[in-house]
């Protein structure tokens, strides 16, 4: 389960960040999950209660789920998800454009 080790970072990452702002409180974390990112996201969110410790102890984790996107590499049209894979312009091959990502896309935290 590599959803442990990543969310073990992610919250190092957390920890840093409030810490270096003098956090008393991290509230909340947004995070986008791609669907071709190979991260389970009801896996990542177990994960993610089993290391809610220290400033992270209330947090909320939410989860938001990125769809797969193509786009042609020489048009830069946008490539439907349904196969042939091809630009229906230029019959170039498509190209993965996103939902392979995993960011950290905010934190809320309570500073003094």
């Amino acid at each position: 389960m590599h959803e442990y080790s990543l969310v073990r970072a992610l919250a190092d990452r957390v920890e840093e960040e409030a810490r270096s702002r003098q956090a008393v409180a991290v509230h909340r974390l947004t995070v986008a999950i791609g669907a071709v990112s190979g991260v389970e996201p009801a896996l990542f969110e177990t994960a993610f209660s089993l290391c809610r410790e220290g400033i992270l102890a209330d947090a909320e984790l939410e989860i938001r789920r990125v769809d797969a996107a193509w786009s042609c590499p020489s048009c830069g049209r946008a490539v439907p998800s349904d196969p042939p894979l091809r630009c229906a312009v230029c019959g170039e091959a498509a190209r993965l454009s996103g939902g392979d990502e995993l960011i950290l896309e905010q934190i809320e935290m309570e500073v003094p």
